[in-house]
């Protein structure tokens, strides 16, 4: 499954787009880490390996709902 993590301080999230499996704990280690997402800045800062997400898909990996609009936005933005 391809999902945002949550890192950064109180009450200013950055994420990271992760790989993981689906099957363990949302806490749990993940298997590849494909991208950041900071919501801060105007305009919002994603940065993505849009080849590692393909190569993910293609090995049968989900995605989660916010995670395939960051994808469709980051690849406006190329």
């Amino acid at each position: 499954m391809i999902r945002l993590r949550r890192g950064g301080a109180k009450k200013k999230p950055v994420y990271r787009i992760v790989v993981s499996d689906s099957r363990k704990d949302t806490l749990a280690d993940y298997l590849d880490q494909v991208g950041f997402y900071d919501p801060h800045p105007d305009p919002p800062e994603i940065r993505l390996d849009l080849d590692k997400v393909e190569e993910w898909q293609s090995k049968g990996a989900g995605v989660s709902e916010t995670v395939r609009s960051l994808i469709r936005k980051a690849q406006l933005q190329q």
